[in-house]
């Protein structure tokens, strides 16, 4: 053996024992080996306020920039006072079976008579222009997951260039540190350039800037004012600023600095300052050392990253750029790529949804179209909501607070809505609600007509509780929870086929029905509906007793529950979607919304409902086949809630097709963005949530390890999944069987824990009875309605073990596979 060589056989020991304790070190990165040359192939940057889409051209890079608050319009309300007289005659219409003349009185009397909602808006480019560098060679170019920074390489006349970008959490800019392996090689023009009309360009001693006013938008004036600076720091060389361009000349190093401000204060305040507020960030930037703040902003983003850490497998194709290995994915089964891209869901949270900011929209914070699809609102049928499925249990619960204040604030503005549109108490929003916090319907009646956005809402309030158990929090949330309750206890009436309490005028979202000849969506007592309203109620109900509360409040209530209309199986053996049995085995529309029972809902089980959970898995397997890329990231959830690893895995692999156009089926843009097509960030959430849902649930009363595991998983970890209750998990599985489960109980209690693989451990003991830990309280479901044509299969469950262990507030506990 030769001097200082290590025998193969202790470098696989080595590298074994790494990855049992859980401990290996990986690289997580998107890599290119070509500039970007459309948006979807740009990378990412994101510090909760700025957004940074970085092409990294040599010869002339384009920064594509977002701010948060860069809004078309100005506060208002979009609340139409003659919904008050003309809902009833549109409920009237639906029970009579006149459901396109429903939904056409419900467009022209309902739908709001002001604006659909505001878009939310670019500001514009920063662009660096290098002369001399179109004739490039060794081109390179990164987003590093691991500390969120992209990097530009490449080399010209033999001189290697480098670029590397961050947007500041610490300080709040987009930084650019330019270098190059030989002195007085960096010479380019820098300058900002806008989308928006009539914008201003200045220059000052050491900056120059852009400033402007954000679009008017269906009659409703932009009053968001912005202003946009650019500066840099050079060393050695020369520098000019004039004319709106920055010059700089045989240097050897630079800092490039971006800073953007609005005037935007609260939807319902625009007096800030925007000049003075992009100066403060600019020099306060300026003022600090480049490898400072980058230290600082990799120390804030890997606060969050580093609690969750999802292991798969080694990195066998880690010399294969990105878009190639979704490309080719399906051949590959490249474990990594899935493991990355559960990274890369919450690499995009953590830059789009920053405590104190606003939530992460329709594309997160990224967009470069002055009227994006859809205006990139907050679309709050699934979308919305969908962004934040991975906030709690993937360990980033902070980053909840945007979307909690929205919450906060749609409940103040939704009041108003519910007394001149409804006349009744309480609040409430629709379909779709913007950063002025509108709540009246937008669009037409076939997506609009749909009043149950606050009660999905309210989920994530409740939900937040169930994982963190804060008291405080919950007694906050209160009336939020029970102003939406309200909402519904006052305006929902009784159907005159059944005498059902139902939601009406409503619809199941943007799915056309039978009842109509498949052309209008209105209809009453959709079983979404039906699911929400009886969530809500018993999530105020449970809420008042926690609490020892409103007690009176919670009696009525618990009363007005049995005459909610039941789950219903149709004819052919699925979840109906709607109060009648109009369900088309043949329908693929992307939403399956009558599912939200079982997902994110807890309504449908196996162990508790298992003719519901046969009849949503029917309903499921006829959703089949490539959808809309959020569609499919929701199927990821569902199928892992149906306890089937090997279809949430073929939808993954579905979601990672790789797509390159704005048409066609859904899947994964080059830059791991969601294709819709076009891009939406819901489905990066979604598949992110349901990797979390494949591999622990805890929604049914008890954690169950690896509840969905597909047998391309046979080996791996995850550490630091938070579940219901406050525990913290670790869990290592090996040939497909969970080998060790680290649990860190947060709050104490009973720790209910369910396994395909029998465990070992002190304190254990086999579960009996009903779980201890009012956390993991589940509904008792009304027996449902069934209409079946076919026989019911029963489900076919592995064998369990079911566990209890008492924990107690901050001490972790190790158990093992017997």
């Amino acid at each position: 053996m030769k001097k200082n060589q290590i025998p193969i056989t202790c470098l696989l020991t080595f590298f074994l024992l790494i990855h049992v304790s859980g401990s290996v070190a990986q690289v997580h990165k998107l890599w290119y080996e070509k500039p970007a040359s459309t948006w979807t192939e740009a990378l990412p940057l994101g510090n909760g306020r700025i957004g940074a889409m970085v092409y990294g051209n040599p010869s002339i890079d384009q920064i594509q920039l977002n701010e948060e608050t860069i809004w078309a319009g100005r506060p208002n309300s979009n609340a139409n006072p003659e919904a008050l007289e003309n809902i009833p005659k549109v409920r009237d219409l639906v029970f009579a079976g006149k459901y396109q003349e429903a939904q056409d009185l419900a467009t022209e009397k309902v739908m709001s008579n002001t604006n659909s909602g505001m878009p939310y808006q670019p500001f514009g480019d920063l662009r660096l222009s290098f002369p001399g560098h179109g004739k490039y060679a060794g081109y390179y170019r990164e987003l590093d997951l691991d500390s969120a920074k992209a990097l530009v390489a490449y080399q010209v006349d033999g001189i290697t260039f480098k670029r590397e970008y961050i947007t500041s959490f610490a300080d709040q800019v987009l930084q650019i540190r330019l270098t190059a392996d030989k002195r007085n090689a960096i010479t380019f023009n820098a300058q900002l350039t806008s989308p928006h009309r009539d914008v201003k360009i200045g220059t000052g001693a050491d900056h120059i800037s852009l400033s402007g006013v954000t679009s008017t938008h269906e009659r409703v004036s932009g009053r968001v004012r912005f202003q946009g600076r650019a500066s840099v720091e050079a060393t050695g060389g020369k520098v000019i600023f004039r004319d709106g361009v920055i010059s700089v000349e045989n240097a050897d190093e630079v800092i490039v600095y971006v800073s953007i401000a609005t005037n935007f204060i609260n939807y319902q305040d625009i007096s800030g300052d925007e000049v003075k507020l992009a100066s403060d960030y600019l020099q306060k930037a300026k003022a600090n050392n480049f490898n400072r703040s980058k230290e600082a902003h990799v120390a804030h983003y890997r606060q969050f990253l580093d609690r969750t850490t999802l292991y798969l497998g080694e990195d066998m194709y880690a010399d294969v750029p990105t878009d190639l290995r979704i490309q080719r994915f399906k051949e590959t089964n490249d474990s990594h790529l899935v493991a990355t891209y559960f990274l890369f869901g919450r690499y995009l949270l953590i830059s789009s949804s920053q405590p104190g900011g606003q939530p992460a929209n329709l594309q997160g914070i990224w967009n470069d179209a002055l009227f994006p699809s859809w205006d990139s609102k907050y679309t709050t049928n699934i979308n919305l909501e969908m962004n934040y499925w991975p906030a709690e249990v993937t360990n980033l619960q902070e980053l909840n607070e945007p979307l909690f204040r929205l919450i906060k604030e749609v409940a103040e503005t939704g009041r108003e809505t519910a007394k001149i549109m409804y006349g009744v108490d309480g609040w409430v929003l629709h379909h779709n609600t913007d950063i002025w916090r509108i709540t009246g319907p937008v669009d037409r009646a076939a997506s609009g007509m749909w009043p149950s956005g606050g009660a999905w809402l309210c989920r994530h309030l409740w939900e937040h509780f169930l994982y963190t158990g804060d008291l405080d929090f919950l007694r906050e949330a209160y009336p939020i929870l029970k102003g939406a309750a309200l909402f519904f206890d006052q305006i929902m009436v009784h159907e005159p086929e059944n005498g059902w309490l139902v939601v009406a005028p409503s619809n199941s979202p943007e799915n056309v029905h039978a009842g109509s000849g498949g052309k209008a969506t209105t209809a009453a007592g959709v079983t979404m509906d039906n699911q929400l309203v009886f969530e809500l109620w018993n999530t105020v109900i449970a809420a008042s007793s926690v609490l020892d509360i409103d007690k009176e409040y919670a009696t009525h209530l618990k009363k007005r529950l049995p005459e909610l209309a039941p789950m219903q199986i149709g004819r052919w053996g699925q979840l109906q979607e709607w109060m009648h049995d109009w369900d088309d085995p043949n329908d693929t529309h992307r939403h399956v919304s009558h599912l939200y029972g079982l997902f994110p809902g807890n309504q449908i089980s196996p162990f508790h409902t298992p003719g519901l959970f046969d009849a949503a898995r029917t309903s499921l397997i006829h959703r089949k086949g490539p959808s809309t890329g959020w569609s499919m990231g929701w199927k990821v959830c569902l199928w892992a809630r149906l306890l089937d690893g090997e279809q949430a895995y073929q939808l993954i692999t579905d979601q990672l097709t790789l797509v390159r156009e704005n048409s066609g089926p859904g899947g994964t843009y080059p830059n791991l963005f969601d294709a819709h097509p076009p891009f939406q960030i819901d489905g990066n959430f979604g598949c992110a949530a349901g990797i979390a849902e494949m591999l622990m649930q805890s929604h049914d009363g008890f954690i169950y390890l690896l509840p969905a595991l597909p047998d391309n998983w046979q080996e791996g970890y995850i550490k630091g999944l938070l579940a219901r209750g406050g525990f913290e998990l670790d869990i290592q599985w090996r040939e497909g069987e969970v080998s060790e489960v680290k649990i860190t109980s947060n709050n104490g209690g009973n720790c209910r824990i369910r396994s395909n693989s029998e465990l070992k451990g002190k304190g254990l003991r086999k579960a009996s009875g009903a779980n201890s830990n009012r956390l993991y309280d589940t509904p008792v479901i009304p027996e449902p309605q069934n209409h079946s044509e076919v026989e019911l299969n029963k489900p076919v469950l592995p064998k369990v073990y079911t566990v209890d262990l008492k924990t107690e507030k901050g001490k972790s506990y190790i158990l093992y596979r017997k």
